[in-house]
């Protein structure tokens, strides 16, 4: 899992916890189903089972494997349409090709985040590379879709890409762990998407959310602010670990939810598995929209006329058009 890596003795420091600061206690752990997705590509539903008001703004969050494919076994999805939300990819092992209705296209590979707002409708396929597919070798990634408050459901739809580089990268207080800063804010950093966007203009995110992978060392504890108005989730990527002020375990493919509170506090168990060396997190909040959510499939809005709309709409080509010389799903 390699992602970005870095020294934490030479990266800034998260700062400890003050003495008023109150520790987010953990009001539920849920474990997530396996699956497929797409053409069959291995996903772990991390969020089934769990309210949709405690995951309020966020809609939906699949791990992409981890798997290890053998030549002409990896898989992605064909072209499909999306509305009323937006999609953050993130890939942590391995090379996954874009490209949609609107312009947008490239090739997310180690530690690189793309950042697709649907708005008002979209088409787009992500499938691996022809190479990888040749080859095979190891996909391992998120996909989470963040919800867009009425205001922004027909927003125009835009692609952003952040390479793994471009990620803030931040220590906790002993340099036990390494925080990759993907989207938001933590301690004052701000990530590389806001720091662009204040050169061009509001809005790189219409819904405000903080989202950080985290490695801790088999050992170590990270402990970090958290924005009050945000929930809080803690989703496992790899390893085990403790989560909350008194340390519920937990391990790979698990969700935590949060409650309110100022910080929040993940260890790692001293003992990992050879082949998962550290306890690996996923760090997720966003400030809750609090609107009626009607979801069918890839459509995301408030109330079940607008899906109904929506369905026409894709039916009747108003998301766009597939390119001509459109990305395809490769086979051997």
């Amino acid at each position: 899992m390699p992602a970005i890596t870095a020294d934490t003795l030479t990266l800034p420091r998260i700062a400890a916890a003050q003495p008023s600061d109150t520790e987010r206690p953990v009001r539920s752990v849920t474990t997530g189903p396996r699956g497929y997705e797409g053409e069959g590509f291995p996903v772990v539903r991390a969020f089934a089972g769990v309210d949709s008001a405690d995951l309020d703004p966020f809609v939906h969050m699949d791990q992409m494997g981890e798997v290890e494919y053998e030549p002409g076994e990896p898989r992605g999805t064909d072209w499909h349409p999306h509305r009323g939300f937006e999609t953050v990819t993130y890939m942590l092992d391995g090379r996954f090709a874009h490209q949609d209705s609107h312009g947008g296209g490239g090739l997310i590979t180690d530690g690189a985040t793309q950042w697709m707002t649907a708005g008002s409708g979209i088409l787009h396929i992500e499938t691996p590379p022809a190479e990888l597919v040749e080859s095979g070798g190891l996909f391992h990634g998120i996909q989470l879709w963040v919800n867009l408050p009425r205001k922004d459901k027909f927003a125009t739809p835009r692609y952003q890409a952040i390479e793994g580089t471009q990620a803030k990268l931040l220590s906790s207080d002993d340099g036990g762990a390494l925080v990759r800063l993907i989207a938001g804010d933590i301690a004052g950093h701000a990530d590389p998407m806001s720091t662009a966007e204040r050169l061009r203009g509001p809005g790189a995110t219409h819904t405000p959310i903080t989202m950080a992978h985290s490695t801790i060392q088999p050992g170590a504890r990270l402990n970090l602010p958290w924005n009050r108005d945000f929930n809080a989730l803690v989703y496992v990527l790899s390893g085990r670990g403790a989560v909350g002020p008194v340390g519920h375990p937990i391990h790979q493919g698990q969700l935590a939810v949060l409650g309110p509170g100022d910080r929040i506090t993940v260890s790692a168990d001293a003992g990992q598995d050879a082949h998962r060396p550290a306890l690996e997190v996923l760090l997720l909040g966003g400030k809750p929209i609090r609107e009626p959510v009607f979801q069918y499939g890839p459509f995301v809005m408030n109330t079940k006329t607008e899906l109904i709309e929506a369905l026409e709409d894709y039916n009747n080509g108003k998301f766009g058009a597939v390119p001509p010389d459109a990305l395809m799903p490769h086979r051997v």
